[in-house]
Formats: structure tokens, sequence, C-alpha cells
């Protein structure tokens, strides 16, 4: 599998692991990563870090997910040896019994990554919310 390839499934797996409800396993996708605010300064680094940033904004609700839907479009990986980065666009989707069906924030991902013996692994991740909608379902706290 190309590396592109093998890191668009990175990108694609944070997705699926919170809509999921794995916070536990976001924070082990991101453990070696700088998790980086849309202001540009890092609000942590590392698992312990990255769990509780998640654990604290993040509501799950009785079947252990967010009931959201992570969809992630306009993914452009670049290359160069041992590194990569990679932006892409995200919207958010959310479904409660108090929300109808509906966007509840969008914006974009600009992801770094490194290649070790290991593979493939995200070294930061930053969020970049643009547009924001009904989100008191979604989290725990305001919007960093």
């Amino acid at each position: 599998m190309s590396p592109e390839r093998q890191i668009e499934n990175l990108i694609y797996r944070y997705a699926e692991l919170i809509d999921a409800g794995e916070l536990a396993g976001v924070a082990d996708l991101l453990a070696r990563a700088r998790f980086i605010g849309p202001d540009g300064e890092v609000q942590g680094a590392g698992k312990e870090e990255v769990a509780a940033i998640y654990s604290g904004f993040t509501r799950l609700y009785a079947d252990g997910t967010p009931l959201s839907q992570h969809v992630t479009s306009n993914v452009q990986v670049e290359v160069e040896g041992d590194t990569a980065a990679a932006r892409s666009c995200f919207t958010v989707l959310q479904a409660t019994e108090a929300l109808a069906l509906q966007p509840i924030m969008a914006g974009r991902y600009h992801d770094t990554f490194a290649r070790d013996h290991d593979g493939w692994h995200f070294s930061s991740r930053q969020i970049i919310p643009r547009l924001y909608g009904d989100l008191s379902q979604h989290l725990l706290k305001p919007a960093m």
C-alpha cells in the first residue's frame, strides 16, 4: 500500500474511533502526536494528555458513542521521505433525542506524520473549526 493511502487510512481511522466513542483508541492513535488548537498553540501531547482532552470535551451517550458521524473529505497528502503532511476537511453530523440530524461543525484538519520501524503515525493534529452549529449535545464544555 502506498504511503499516501496508509496516511489516509490513519485520518479515516480517527473518524471511525471518535464516532464509536472509543476515546482510548483516539488517544492511542494520537499517542505520539502534539494536539494543536485552532490558534496554533499546543494543547497537549502524548496519550495521557490527548485522552484527557477528548474525555473532557466529548459527550458520550448510553450506547457509549457521541451519536455523531464525522465525514472527512478533500484529503491531500504530501509525502517527503519518512515525514508527511496532510490537509483535509471535516463535517460532523449529530442526531440525539433532543437534536434532529444536522451538521454541528465543519472545518479543516492539518496533520503531520512520521514513519519509523512501526510504520506511519500522527506526529501532530490541528483541528480548525470554521463553521459551528448546535454543539450543545456534543461537547461537555465550549469548544477551544
